[in-house]
């Protein structure tokens, strides 16, 4: 009897448990920031719209396909702050940035679109410009979306902006900062549900057994 009840229950985790791990395989397509400090990349803490490098600083940008900040993909490249800004006298007033924009590859790439190399530029701009001046100094044309979110670097990708990608699916408006815990929350949800399902059927099960 316990095991006729059981049974589909079983079923029903196992079935919320893929369901979680198909969402949980989504991902965005967009513009990372980064920071280096030597030679590793940090995820940025800041956006570019906000972040003020100082003189001397390396910064990146990776477009590719990642879950959250955590998956996000790291641009390439090791050619520090004296090799990029080799040729770009220091100035008075003005600071050099060193930036490192990586447009990925053709598997991260949008349809029909083929990424450029990736590239390194040093930006000489004023001491209090933000990061997104600086970007903007040397990789032109810039393209924001409403919610002020980096879309396009140097015209790249033409189209689209933070898309979700999920396998085969077809591509659905989102933001890259929405992809956060949420699918796992949700197993934990429903595997209690599942579990307190489960417990009750048992009793009931076993006070039927009782009353014969």
């Amino acid at each position: 009897m316990i095991r006729r009840v059981l049974a589909p229950l079983l079923a029903a985790l196992v079935l919320l448990t893929g369901a979680a791990q198909s969402a949980h395989a989504a991902g965005y397509r967009y513009w990372s920031f980064w920071d280096r400090t030597g030679s590793a990349w940090t995820y940025a803490t800041q956006g570019p719209a906000t972040a003020v490098p100082a003189d001397g600083d390396v910064q990146g940008f990776r477009f590719a396909v990642s879950e959250d900040s955590a998956d996000a993909t790291k641009p390439r490249g090791t050619a520090s702050f004296a090799t990029i800004c080799a040729r770009t006298p220091a100035a008075e007033g003005r600071k050099r940035v060193a930036l490192v924009i990586d447009f990925g590859t053709a598997q991260d790439a949008p349809s029909g679109e083929t990424p450029p190399a990736t590239r390194t530029a040093c930006a000489a701009v004023a001491r209090d410009a933000t990061t997104a001046e600086a970007l903007a100094a040397v990789a032109k044309p810039l393209r924001y979306s409403t919610n002020a979110l980096l879309c396009a670097i140097a015209g790249y990708p033409r189209t689209g902006c933070g898309e979700q990608v999920a396998g085969g699916k077809k591509p659905t408006s989102a933001k890259p900062e929405d992809s956060g815990s949420g699918p796992a929350l949700g197993l934990f949800a429903g595997a209690a549900a599942v579990a307190a399902l489960g417990a009750a059927a048992v009793w009931q099960a076993r006070r039927r057994g009782n009353a014969r």
